[in-house]
């Protein structure tokens, strides 16, 4: 791979109390399956994100999972109920131990 992975997300800086928000999430990343070879005829060892962690003040409150068969550049989006104002944490671990994070803060008032 030629970079470091880079993870990019969308987190609205305001909500009101009890609004529905969407939080989208992308991390470039190849993802290789460990199924391929390389020119010389060697398997290219796996390397992929097999987890994502969404957490909201220290709490987590959504996982995902993710195998050999998920895309390059994986993208993830889901919903979060605006309580009150802190701070998101994105982790996304990688199958070298390698772990990637972003961090957003929200306003809801």
């Amino acid at each position: 791979m030629s970079s470091a992975p880079t993870p990019r997300v969308r987190v609205p800086a305001q909500a009101k109390p009890g609004e529905l928000i969407e939080i989208k999430t992308l991390i470039s990343h190849e993802m290789e399956s460990g199924q391929r070879k390389d020119a010389s005829g060697k398997i290219v060892p796996r390397k992929i994100i097999n987890k994502f962690v969404a957490e909201f003040n220290g709490k987590p409150f959504f996982e995902a999972e993710w195998n050999p068969a998920i895309s390059s550049n994986p993208f993830q989006s889901f919903f979060y109920k605006a309580a009150e104002s802190g701070e998101f944490t994105f982790t996304w671990k990688d199958d070298d131990g390698s772990n990637y994070v972003s961090k957003n803060k929200i306003t809801v008032g």
